[in-house]
C-alpha cells in the first residue's frame, strides 16, 4: 500500500476530529498537517487529550502550506470558507475532499436561496463529483475535487434512491422526518445546544427550508429520472451526542408491494455495499447500531391502508455522515480497498 500524505483543514471542529481520529489510524494515510485558527501553535494532545502522544500541532490555515507537505486535503470547514481553500489547492494539484456544502448543489440559485450568499466559485461545479460511494464510485475514482454528502442526506438518500431507481416508490409525497444528535449542530458555543436546554428535550427545528432539503431533492430527482421532486423534510434534535434517524414516508408505485419486495431491491441493490446493512422483515433500524462506525443500516415497513412505503434509516452523523464517507471517498481515490481504516 503506497501511503498518501493527507492534511485535515479545519481539524478542531466536531467533523475535523473525526476525520484525524480515522486518519491516524489509517495504514494508507501519512496525517500530515491539521490547521486550526483558533488552536494554531498548540499540539493536538493539548487540545483533545485522547491523542496525546501524538506528535501533531494545529498550524495556521495555508494553502501553500498545505499543498507543500500533502497530497489530499480534507476539508472540514464551514460553507463558503471552503472554497476559499478548494481554489489554491486544486491549483497546486491536490486533491479535495470536501465534507462542507460548498460544491454539493449542481444550482447555484438554490445554493444562494438556502445558504444566503452567492455561491463562492460557480467555476468549480462542473467539476465536482458528488462523494457518494454507494451511487457515484465510478466518478469518484478520477476526482480531483469530491464533495461529500451532508449527514441527513446521506441517512435519506441511500436507502430511498435505490427504492427510486427500481421505481417500487414514487416520487411524489415524499415526507422525511429524520432525527439527529447534537455533534450535528458542530462544536460551538450556543444557549440551545447547552446539555440543560438539550437534554430530556426532543423538538423539531427549520421545519420548512433546511439547509439539507435541496441536497436531498438532488439526488432523488436524478435516481428517480425526473426533472425535479420536492418533498418535506422536517428534521429533529435529540439528546444524543451522535447518530442520525431518519424515516421516510413515501408512496408505494403499486399498492400490492409488499415489505419484503422492497428489501429484494435494497439487497440487491447493496448486496456487494460493505458498508450498508440491510435489515430483516419486521425490524427497522437503530441509530445505536451504528453509531462510531461508517455503516447505513435500513429497515422498511409497508401500510397496505395508506399505500404508503415507511423506510427506517440509522447512520452515525460524524462517521458515515461525514468524516468516514469521505475516508471511503479517499480510499477509492487512492486504490485501497473501501474498508480501509474503517472497520475499528
Amino acid at each position: 500500500m503506497q501511503t498518501k500524505n493527507v492534511a485535515v483543514v479545519g481539524a478542531s471542529g466536531y467533523i475535523g476530529e473525526e476525520m484525524v481520529r480515522l486518519l491516524m489510524q489509517h495504514p494508507g494515510a501519512n496525517l500530515t498537517a491539521i490547521t486550526s485558527r483558533t488552536y494554531k501553535g498548540q499540539r493536538i494532545g493539548d487540545v483533545f487529550p485522547r491523542y496525546r502522544e501524538a506528535d501533531l500541532t494545529f498550524t495556521e490555515p495555508d494553502a501553500a502550506a498545505i499543498a507543500a507537505v500533502a497530497d489530499v486535503a480534507f476539508l472540514a470547514l464551514p460553507h463558503g470558507l471552503a472554497a476559499t481553500y478548494a481554489i489554491p489547492l486544486l491549483e497546486q494539484g491536490l486533491t479535495v475532499i470536501d465534507v462542507s456544502a460548498d460544491f454539493r448543489l449542481r444550482s447555484t440559485a438554490k445554493y444562494a436561496t438556502y445558504y444566503g450568499a452567492e455561491h463562492p466559485s460557480p467555476e468549480l461545479l462542473a467539476q465536482a463529483v458528488y462523494g457518494a460511494p454507494e451511487r457515484k464510485r465510478a466518478a469518484i475514482r478520477g476526482a480531483k475535487l469530491i464533495a461529500c454528502p451532508g449527514c441527513y442526506p446521506t441517512s435519506v438518500t441511500i436507502p430511498t434512491c435505490a427504492l427510486l431507481r427500481a421505481g417500487v416508490i414514487r416520487p411524489d409525497g415524499i415526507i422525511v422526518s429524520a432525527m439527529s444528535g447534537v455533534s450535528g449542530a458542530g462544536r460551538k458555543e450556543s444557549v440551545p445546544l447547552l446539555f440543560s436546554e438539550c437534554n430530556e428535550s426532543l423538538r423539531a427545528y427549520n421545519a420548512v427550508g433546511h439547509r439539507h432539503t435541496p441536497e436531498i431533492e438532488q439526488e432523488l430527482a436524478e435516481a428517480a429520472g425526473v426533472d425535479e421532486v420536492v418533498m418535506n423534510f422536517i428534521p429533529h434534535l435529540v439528546p444524543v451526542t451522535r447518530g442520525i434517524h431518519s424515516t421516510i414516508v413515501a408512496n408505494l408505485a403499486d399498492a400490492h408491494t409488499s415489505a419484503n419486495d422492497l428489501l429484494a431491491v435494497l439487497r440487491e441493490t447493496y448486496a456487494d455495499e460493505p458498508f450498508v446493512r440491510v435489515l430483516n422483515a419486521g425490524e427497522l433500524a437503530d441509530s445505536k447500531h451504528v453509531t462510531w462506525t461508517n455503516r447505513c443500516e435500513i429497515g422498511v415497513a409497508v401500510d397496505k391502508r395508506t399505500g404508503r412505503a415507511i423506510i427506517s434509516s440509522a447512520i452515525d452523523n460524524l462517521t458515515k455522515g461525514g468524516s468516514g464517507q469521505a475516508v471511503q471517498c479517499f480510499n477509492i481515490v487512492a486504490g485501497f480497498p473501501e474498508t480501509t481504516g474503517l472497520n475499528a
